[in-house]
């Protein structure tokens, strides 16, 4: 299944919504939106995960970075929405400590 994913912004908070599968095929197509948003140094940025059917290490990894990235600039990541797999896989790598989900 392909990725689906969209930005908006209102304020001073970016809205990333994806959705689909985020895997080592597709996580590469976020790269140039987290680049922007950490051009930018957006302070908030909310990921919504409430479409994601699917993720893996490559996704998890680039949501890491988007996190990393954004911290060095005082901004915060926070992620919604995880369910079903993703969500399982948040918890086993101990990501929901991390990410305010």
């Amino acid at each position: 299944m392909p990725i689906d994913f969209s930005r908006s912004d209102q304020g001073d908070v970016s809205n990333l919504r994806i959705a689909g599968t985020l895997d080592v095929n597709t996580a590469p197509e976020l790269a140039s939106t987290i680049d922007k948003l950490v051009e930018e140094r957006r302070p908030r940025v909310v990921v919504d995960l409430s479409g994601l059917d699917l993720i893996d290490s490559s996704g998890v990894a680039a949501l890491v970075a988007l996190y990393k990235r954004c911290r060095t600039h005082g901004g915060h990541v926070t992620v919604t929405g995880a369910r079903d797999q993703p969500l399982a896989i948040f918890k086993l790598l101990r990501m929901d400590k991390v990410f305010t989900i």
